[in-house]
């Protein structure tokens, strides 16, 4: 589960951690009342940010949502030391489509804005936190070159980026904190402000259950104190459970319609852009489905994980789900039978296919437990299946059924 920047802030904040203030807003109504709480705390310059899930805001460019050929404005983000300026601002993003690198052509609609101080620094740095699954520890990053995406440092200058793994069963120690502040330049009260920084920031990655946390940019200000300017995190979802206050933020619009609907019915789904409908059991079974159907010469449009206990229910909203996106025109059903057996799945997919109206090809593979029997059941259904035996043979039938339509 992903959450906005300001959230992502307001969740730091309780753990100690420095970061820029500022106060979120859903409508212009709110605008004045935003200013005047941070000119009660002393501030003079501010930042209006747009708050999308997506990176890239400040070069981002936003269109009219009802006509996105009119350019309405450039920059998701802006800085500015007058009132009246920051509420043009506002209002040109609010309620318009903001569309950076990330986002993609289809944009995000801008609904919530995050008026904050504007800070003087000296510097940008970039710091991490994430797990490293290959050696099941998480991984802290940091790098001189903050501001800059870290992927694109990692390709151009990967020395510039340090690393310090922390030992699950102890925890960061400090002077883990030392060695990052040390590799990356600092000295004096700057040095001496990284390192409670550090721990907290750490603590604040742990005791919530992220998946990421990335500061981009961390700033050192002109009297040396470390801030948070930017703050972006993730949180594993099979933890949300013990974070209500968490689960709060979620936040739907930012969300594709189909996930949230498959999430209802505990359906891992994620929308792709090709045309082959897969469901799945495993997660494993879906990514080598989805490269299989690719190198056959097809698209996967989405990973779909029915889970271990595929069943009629299943199966049937699967379908749903699939046939929901406009630009499948062929389902390949590929599962393999261990906790659950290949002819109760086989059942479950013909129920499903007479109970809800599939107008596009089924290209079914079954194995495991029962897989014979399955297959009988499937071919004396009466109903339009291809019947596959192996996963390459699924994935060959299931293009070529597109290849017929085409020529078609």
């Amino acid at each position: 589960m992903k959450i906005h920047e300001y959230q992502a802030k307001e969740t730091l904040k309780k753990f100690g951690v420095p970061v820029q203030d500022g106060v979120a807003i859903k409508n212009l109504s709110e605008f004045d009342n935003a200013i005047s709480q941070l000119q009660a705390r002393g501030i003079n310059q501010f930042v209006v940010k747009s708050q999308i899930h997506a990176g890239g805001r400040g070069k981002g460019k936003l269109y009219n949502p009802n006509n996105r050929e009119e350019l309405v404005f450039e920059g998701g983000v802006k800085f500015t030391t007058s009132v009246d300026k920051a509420r043009e601002y506002a209002s040109k993003m609010l309620s318009n489509l903001l569309v950076t690198h990330q986002t993609g052509a289809e944009g995000k609609i801008v609904k919530t804005l995050f008026i904050t101080e504007g800070l003087d620094y000296k510097k940008e740095l970039y710091l991490g936190i994430l797990l490293d699954r290959g050696v099941s520890k998480n991984v802290i990053m940091a790098s001189t070159e903050g501001g800059v995406e870290i992927e694109k440092v990692a390709e151009e200058t990967p020395g510039k980026i340090i690393k310090e793994w922390i030992e699950p069963s102890v925890g960061i120690q400090s002077y883990q904190a030392r060695k990052l502040a040390f590799g990356l330049g600092l000295e004096g009260n700057a040095f001496k402000n990284f390192i409670p920084f550090m721990m907290k920031l750490y603590k604040a990655y742990e005791e919530t259950d992220a998946s990421m946390l990335e500061i981009n940019p961390l700033i050192i200000t002109n009297d040396d104190k470390i801030v948070a300017l930017d703050a972006k995190m993730n949180f594993d979802d099979n933890a949300l459970y013990r974070h209500p206050e968490i689960v709060a933020y979620r936040d739907l619009d930012e969300e594709d319609p189909l996930e949230i609907e498959a999430s209802k019915f505990n359906l891992n789904y994620i929308k792709l852009d090709g045309n082959v409908g897969c469901m799945v059991n495993g997660a494993g079974l879906a990514m080598a489905t989805m490269d299989i159907i690719k190198l056959a010469g097809g698209e996967p449009a989405n990973f779909l994980d029915v889970g271990g206990g595929a069943n009629k229910e299943t199966v049937a909203n699967g379908f749903k789900i699939i046939l929901s996106d406009p630009k499948v025109k062929a389902i390949l059903i590929n599962i393999f039978g261990g906790i659950v057996r290949c002819d109760r799945v086989a059942q479950g997919v013909i129920d499903a296919v007479k109970e809800i109206s599939v107008t596009v090809p089924v290209v079914v593979r079954l194995e495991g437990t029962n897989a014979i029997e399955a297959k009988e059941l499937l071919e004396s259904s009466g109903l339009n299946f291809e019947v596959a035996t192996t996963l390459q043979d699924a994935a060959k039938k299931v293009t070529s059924v597109l290849t017929a339509e085409v020529v078609a």
